[in-house]
């Protein structure tokens, strides 16, 4: 009878250790506009990408964040500026003329990791749209985006944000080591007793 009571105060421990140690996983796309493989016909509100979590804009500038429309020539459209809320970043949208073309994101995820990807989609527009102008060179935000050191400061932010304090997790660690090394004894003394 003591033999159970143990080894389910054991388990008890286990489960409470596992229960308290942060689940960590980077975020992923749930919805964007344009989608993979999409024809599009008519301009968009906004070209966007959203996540299952909220995502992390520490400075609240957009630093590290970035939507990129190319076209098959490598043209780039748009000014490189994007809106982050939550688990949505978006952007204006500007579109050249019709063909294929490749959608490129980048965000901090809630965890502090930078997550980019990329996909085509098809421009195939059936009215009057206003043709945008391509950039042979990637758009900054008008000057404000020096995406490099954006990146990597984000990204450095983001290190230093989901830097775990491991003075909790020792103790707590610590504390499953002695419940376990006590089960363990008790175990033992009751073997010896039988």
């Amino acid at each position: 009878m003591k033999r159970a009571a143990l080894i389910g105060a054991a388990a008890v421990a286990l489960v409470a250790m596992g229960a308290a140690a942060p689940a960590v996983a980077h975020n992923y796309l749930t919805a964007s506009n344009p989608v993979a493989g999409e024809t599009l016909t008519e301009l968009p509100a906004e070209f966007f990408v959203t996540t299952n979590d909220a995502l992390l804009d520490l400075g609240g500038d957009g630093s590290g964040f970035g939507i990129e429309v190319i076209d098959a020539d490598g043209l780039y459209y748009g000014d490189g500026c994007v809106t982050v809320g939550g688990s949505t970043m978006s952007t204006v949208p500007a579109i050249g003329e019709a063909g294929e073309y490749t959608f490129v994101y980048q965000f901090v995820s809630a965890d502090g990791h930078t997550v980019s990807d990329e996909f085509a989609f098809t421009w195939a527009p059936t009215g009057e749209f206003d043709v945008a102008e391509g950039s042979a060179t990637q758009p900054d935000c008008d000057g404000t985006l020096a995406r490099e050191d954006a990146v990597q400061e984000s990204a450095d932010e983001s290190a230093e944000a989901a830097a775990v304090d491991l003075g909790p997790v020792l103790w707590i660690g610590g504390a499953a080591v002695a419940v376990i090394v006590a089960v363990g004894a008790a175990l033992l003394l009751t073997r010896r007793r039988s």
